[in-house]
C-alpha cells in the first residue's frame, strides 16, 4: 500500500510472476546484453539460467474520500485466448482478493486503462449467464477517445479476433451497457487525476497522473515493460505500434522524472512495482519504493 496525498493506492496481482522471453519482447537485446543485466538485476527480475524476463501484471486500486478507481484491468477470468495458454480461460480468485481489499465490484466509480490491449482491460467484464458483461455495475469507464476509435477502426475490418478476441469481449459490452465515457487524452479527473498523451506503445496510450498535498505519482502503462529498460531506454519494444515514438516518450520520462520524488507506478514490473528513477552517471535506474539504493 502507498500513500500520495490522500490518495491510497493498492496494488492487486492478476498473473505474478511471469517469465517472459526477452527475444519474443525486445528482438534487439543480445544475449550479452542480457547476461549484463542479469547480473546487475539479479533473479528476481531476469532468470540467470534461463534468461528469461521476469514481469508482473497487475492493477493499481487508487482510493480517497469514498472514491474508488481501477487502473488496467489485466487478464480476465473465462477469456477466449488460445494463442496465449496462460491468458486462456483462467478461473482465479482476483475478485474474492479485490474483496479483500475492502472493495467491491458495486463501489468502484472509474475503470481506466493506460491502453487497449488485453492484458490492460480484461476485468472489464465477466462472464455472466453466458454474455459478457462489465464487472463494475456501477462504474463509469474513461475511454481515452483516440484509443477506442483507433480499435473500433481496426476491429471494423479484422473482426473478433482482433487483440486476442478482448475488444470484443472486454471493451464492446461495456460501450453496448453505456457505461464508456469517451474522453481526450489530456483528461482531467477529481482528486487531482489527469491523464497525458503518451503514444507510441499504441496511438491513444496515456499516462496517468496522480497529484496532491505536494505528492506525485504517475501510471506509466506500457511505456515500461521491465526494469531492465532504465539502461536502454531507447531500445523498441515489439509490442509497440509505433517503435519509434514509443523510444522516445519512454526516454522523455526517464529524462523528466529522474532524481525528482515522483513515484512511477509501473503496469508490469515485479512487486511492489513502483519506485522512483534515479540517474547513474550516464544511465538511468530504478529503485523501488521502500528500498534503499547501494
Amino acid at each position: 500500500m502507498l500513500n500520495l496525498g490522500h490518495w491510497r493506492v493498492d496494488r492487486l496481482a492478476d498473473i505474478d510472476p511471469v517469465r517472459l522471453p526477452a527475444g519474443r519482447g525486445f528482438p534487439q537485446l543480445s544475449q550479452a546484453m542480457l547476461r549484463e543485466h542479469a547480473d546487475r538485476l539479479g533473479p528476481r527480475f531476469i532468470d540467470p539460467v534461463t534468461l528469461e524476463l521476469l514481469i508482473s501484471f497487475h492493477t493499481w486500486v487508487l482510493r480517497r474520500d469514498g472514491l474508488t478507481i481501477l487502473v488496467d484491468t489485466c487478464i480476465g477470468d473465462h477469456k477466449d485466448r488460445p494463442a496465449r495458454p496462460d491468458w486462456h480461460q483462467r478461473d482465479t480468485n482476483w475478485l474474492e482478493r479485490l474483496a479483500a481489499l475492502g472493495v467491491s465490484p458495486e463501489s468502484v466509480d472509474r475503470v481506466m486503462c493506460t491502453h487497449m490491449h488485453a492484458d490492460h482491460l480484461g476485468w472489464n467484464t465477466r462472464l455472466e449467464g453466458g454474455q459478457w458483461v462489465p464487472t463494475f455495475p456501477n462504474a463509469r469507464y474513461l475511454m481515452a477517445e483516440v484509443e477506442y476509435r483507433h480499435w473500433a477502426r481496426r476491429y471494423e475490418t479484422e473482426g473478433a479476433g482482433l487483440n486476442h478476441g478482448s475488444f470484443a469481449d472486454s471493451v464492446l459490452p461495456v460501450v453496448a451497457r453505456g457505461q464508456a465515457d469517451m474522453v481526450s487524452m489530456s483528461h482531467r479527473l477529481e482528486g487531482g487525476l489527469c491523464l497525458e498523451p503518451a503514444s507510441g506503445h499504441t496511438p491513444g496510450t496515456v499516462l496517468i497522473h496522480v497529484e496532491d498535498a505536494g505528492h506525485h505519482g504517475v501510471l506509466t502503462g506500457d511505456i515500461l515493460h521491465h526494469p531492465f529498460q532504465l539502461r536502454e531506454p531507447a531500445m523498441p519494444s515489439a509490442y509497440c505500434e509505433d517503435p519509434v515514438e514509443a523510444s522516445r516518450v519512454r526516454v522523455a520520462l526517464c529524462e523528466r522524472f529522474a532524481d525528482t520524488a515522483t513515484q512511477i507506478l509501473t503496469a508490469h514490473f515485479p512487486a511492489p512495482s513502483v519506485g522512483r528513477i534515479v540517474r547513474d552517471r550516464s544511465h538511468f535506474d530504478f529503485v523501488f519504493t521502500g528500498e534503499v539504493r547501494s
